[in-house]
């Protein structure tokens, strides 16, 4: 067994300790028993793993490829940009470009990720690289993979049946982006096909949806009525919904009843749509974020996401979800004490509800021993501080482990330099 002691607990003040056997949380709690390896945490937060809830593994670095450069900075041409970068794409530069992404997130703590991976590729390469690379990392990173048609299911000849043989090859999630098809009727085509597939296979929703500054893109509406119709909101995600950040409120309210009612979840994208949004704009100009803050407060499950890591939509992203929060919380301006104090759940509990992943997920009895400790004392300071995780513990072993921070020469201010 092994023991964790002197922690501060997220979410749990009345317990200091962790006690893991075989790889599980045996006991959480104060005075547990002795076992053969103890640390002690010097008062260190204790955190669940990192959940990015959204990225696109099939894109990562190539924002610098031939073809790739995006002038306008709009997601549409980021679109056209990736229609002519992936036709260089091979399955053994997919299968590495994703390796190198996945590895620079686990490294800053995240352990669970939902990829969208492009489908509209008669080929399949990026999705078949994918489902190998899944499998190869499935006992230190867990990958739930989003059939995506980038190009739409209509817009792109066939991709319709792309997605749906993307399913049969064993993606968990539907994904659909109703924004992007040529008509309103053809996103909503998109839509019912998607809600259609997910109860035909038995799978997650995950739809890129309202990414748009234009309020009249109202995907949303009819993705959660036929979410809340066949019983499977809680399954069912809606991404970006930038759109509903410029909606009216007489039709939001109304709306966020509704999700109440469903349970649908939402997926916010702080950098990347901060980036995108309001480029038509000149002044004020919008932020590109959804409605996170009435969502939060409404009890309405909302998350964030990475999205991008240096591709045509954005150029920077590192997976450092931690400057995601902190970039997402100062947009959504939900930064009160009391919110300071619980908004990590919008990179960890928060993401685990979305990915329908929360019986395996937590601090919790007889769930699997995943943690990081972070070089913070309390969440407030962990947020205020954006601070690094000095560990992140997978089924009991550490995946990595840093030494304490320290200087080679500290820090006295009033040390006389010359």
């Amino acid at each position: 067994m092994k023991k964790f002691v002197n922690a501060n607990i997220y979410g749990n003040s009345n317990a200091s300790e962790i006690l893991i056997e075989n790889g599980i949380i045996r006991e959480i709690g104060t005075d547990l028993p002795s076992a053969e390896e103890e640390t002690d945490l010097k008062g260190r937060l204790v955190v669940p793993p990192y959940v990015d809830a959204h990225l696109h593994l099939d894109y990562v670095y190539t924002g610098s490829s031939t073809g790739a450069k995006n002038n306008t900075g709009t997601l549409f041409e980021g679109i056209a940009r990736w229609h002519d970068v992936k036709k260089h794409q091979t399955f053994a530069d997919a299968k590495e470009r994703a390796l190198k992404g996945i590895r620079e997130e686990v490294s800053r703590g995240v352990q669970f990720i939902r990829t969208h991976i492009d489908v509209c590729d008669p080929e399949l390469t990026g999705l078949k690289a994918m489902l190998e690379v899944r499998e190869q990392l499935q006992d230190n990173v867990t990958i739930q993979i989003v059939a995506f048609p980038q190009e739409g299911m209509y817009a792109y000849k066939g991709g319709d049946e792309l997605v749906e043989e993307a399913l049969k090859m064993g993606a968990d999630c539907v994904g659909s982006i109703p924004h992007f098809e040529w008509a309103r009727e053809f996103g909503e085509k998109s839509i019912r096909k998607t809600v259609e597939l997910a109860v035909k296979y038995d799978k997650l929703i995950d739809v890129h949806c309202d990414e748009t500054d234009d309020p009249m893109s109202r995907f949303v509406e009819l993705l959660n009525a036929l979410a809340m119709m066949e019983g499977i909101g809680s399954r069912t995600a809606a991404s970006h919904t930038c759109s509903f950040g410029s909606a009216d409120n007489a039709y939001a309210f109304r709306m966020m009843g509704l999700f109440r009612k469903s349970g649908l979840n939402f997926i916010a994208l702080p950098t990347e749509n901060a980036y995108l949004q309001g480029r038509q704009d000149t002044y004020p100009k919008r932020r590109g974020l959804t409605r996170v803050k009435e969502f939060w407060e409404q009890g309405i499950n909302v998350c964030f996401g990475q999205d991008s890591i240096n591709d045509p939509w954005y150029p920077a992203g590192n997976g450092n979800l931690m400057n995601v929060l902190d970039n997402g919380i100062h947009l959504a301006q939900t930064m009160s004490r009391p919110q300071l104090e619980s908004c990590l759940d919008l990179i960890t509990t928060n993401g685990a509800k979305t990915l329908n992943i929360e019986d395996r997920y937590g601090l919790d009895v007889a769930k699997p021993a995943n943690f990081l400790v972070l070089d913070a004392t309390s969440s407030f300071e962990a947020v205020r501080q954006r601070a690094d995780v000095l560990a992140s513990v997978r089924n009991g072993e550490y995946l990595f482990k840093k030494p304490e921070p320290s200087y080679d020469i500290e820090l006295d201010i009033f040390r006389k330099t010359r």
